[in-house]
């Protein structure tokens, strides 16, 4: 097996605007695995708020390039499980487990879905994300766009303002990025008008969750609260559901092993991403049937896509039906 990568620059279609900051462009990681006439891919983007450092990555990669070169082809946990002794990122482990899934049913000519069983004919539908601006500019932008579900940004919570977004008869979820205080998740789950919201995404800093209630008027949803599935017990009294990215646990075979047990919980899932190409998009969408939520339209923000596979189109998930999870570069 032949491990390379190259590093990516995804230009955004508009400034990114979210509470961490404005952003028009990310930098990514392309990650390449190949065995024969084979190659799987997978993908790494640099989100400052998670301390990524791209070239510390390559670091590794070229630390552990000759143990995963003279690894033998295996069923992709058990390559995780290999993955799990090199001490990676959970970010440079996920590029590295979806590259190999990938490259994995490419070699036995079996799509993921046929791989893991699954039947992917009833796939949730994606939102399109919103970035903060005042809301009848948000609103101005949901009403103009064919898709049917947004993830609408803040900074802060606008009391007076933000039920609007209700009024355009799109289904609408929020997504504070931590940035509502105390008073604002009180005021949203002590609101009836809150349970017309899909979901509200980390309203709070990471661990400061004391003030959510699940059990009141909000869906409070568990971004950057929720790594892995340890977290899952003490975060049950306050948030209903999850938010699932492969970069954030570690790839798509311990995705699967999340959603087994936030499910075991009660939980939601939502399978989320980062602003990424088709590559890290496509492995998304191979769990997607497996959730209640997709917010997959990372591909969609970007101008230079430079893969195919499986992809959103105006919410509606695609699944490849080729082999692996369906990646080519254009």
């Amino acid at each position: 097996m032949k491990l390379s990568w190259q590093p990516k620059k995804l230009l955004l279609k508009e400034t990114f605007s979210i509470s961490y900051g404005n952003y028009d462009f990310r930098d990514a990681l392309l990650i390449s695995l190949s065995y024969k006439d084979k190659i799987g891919f997978g993908e790494c983007v640099a989100i400052n708020y998670y301390g990524i450092n791209l070239d510390e990555f390559i670091l590794k990669l070229k630390e552990i390039q000759t143990k995963i070169e003279a690894k033998e082809i295996v069923h992709p946990k058990e390559f995780y499980q290999f993955l799990t002794s090199l001490n990676l990122h959970s970010f440079l482990c996920s590029a590295l487990d979806c590259a190999y899934w990938d490259l994995y049913g490419k070699l036995e000519n079996k799509s993921f879905s046929q791989l893991n069983y699954l039947n992917s004919s009833n796939l949730p539908e994606s939102s399109y994300t919103i970035s903060i601006a005042l809301v009848d500019e948000q609103i101005q932008k949901i009403q103009n766009s064919d898709w049917q579900k947004f993830k609408v940004k803040c900074n802060g919570l606008d009391q007076n303002y933000t039920f609007k977004l209700l009024e355009t008869g799109k289904q609408i979820a929020l997504d504070s990025n931590t940035s509502f205080s105390d008073d604002d998740c009180n005021f949203l789950q002590n609101n009836e008008l809150t349970r017309n919201f899909l979901y509200i995404e980390q309203p709070r800093p990471v661990g400061e969750f004391q003030v959510l209630n699940k059990n009141l008027n909000a869906v409070w949803m568990a971004d950057e609260d929720c790594q892995n599935s340890s977290y899952l017990e003490k975060l049950q009294p306050h948030y209903s559901a999850i938010n699932i990215k492969l970069m954030k646990c570690g790839g798509i075979t311990p995705a699967l092993q999340l959603i087994r047990e936030a499910k075991k919980f009660g939980y939601k899932i939502m399978i989320g991403c980062m602003t990424e190409s088709s590559v890290g998009i496509s492995a998304g969408i191979a769990v997607a049937s497996l959730c209640d939520f997709a917010d997959l339209d990372g591909a969609n923000l970007i101008s230079n896509d430079f893969a195919r596979g499986s992809f959103v189109e105006k919410g509606k998930l695609i699944l490849s039906e080729n082999a692996g999870l369906g990646i080519s570069l254009l």
